[in-house]
């Protein structure tokens, strides 16, 4: 069994049972391991194991673009699609990423909440072809990164909008961003 599988199969549980050490354990069980083995696979626990299946979005969806011509698109419509195709990974998995937001949202775990959305924020730029090494670089992932914020809490309130709404209020956050100096563009 591959180690995305196992995510997988814990993200399934984490989205019945939420982001509980029990849900590890669950997901080994369903996939014929030892339960005993959670510490193995998962030593950062629970929430390592939320940073890894993150980081395995953030690598499906690389995959995604990689068979796109994102290349016939200007940026802006690079992140849109590159944000869509990672949006669209995840609703399948809304209930367990809920649960990821919020034990991510915590005091204790903020550090890793912040990695995981930088991480993501790099991976959409890297994918769109950004290859800045100036302040540019940290301020497109920064704004990047708000955004994102924006559409999840947006996607996972209680009454919870279409995919088609949320990549319109995805739009509507992308037009209100500050256009580039015409030089710097």
């Amino acid at each position: 069994m591959s180690e995305a599988d196992l995510l997988r199969a814990v993200v399934a549980r984490a989205g019945r049972e939420g982001w509980t050490s029990a849900a590890l354990r669950h997901a080994l069980e369903d996939r014929g391991e030892a339960p005993e083995l959670a510490s193995s696979h998962f030593p950062r626990g629970v929430v390592g194991a939320i940073d890894d299946w993150f980081a395995l979005v953030d690598s499906e969806m690389e995959a995604a673009a990689a068979a796109e011509d994102l290349a016939a698109l200007r940026t802006p419509a690079r992140i849109r699609r590159l944000t869509e195709l990672r949006l669209r990974a995840l609703e399948p998995d809304r209930e367990a990423l809920r649960g990821a937001v919020s034990l991510l949202a915590l005091p204790w775990n903020l550090s890793v909440g912040l990695r995981c959305a930088a991480r993501s924020a790099s991976a959409i730029w890297y994918a769109a072809g950004d290859e800045s090494a100036d302040f540019s670089w940290y301020t497109r992932r920064m704004t990047l990164m708000a955004v994102q914020g924006a559409v999840l809490a947006y996607w996972l309130r209680p009454n919870p909008p279409t995919m088609d709404e949320v990549l319109a209020f995805l739009d509507r956050r992308l037009a209100d961003l500050p256009k580039p100096h015409p030089k710097a563009a």
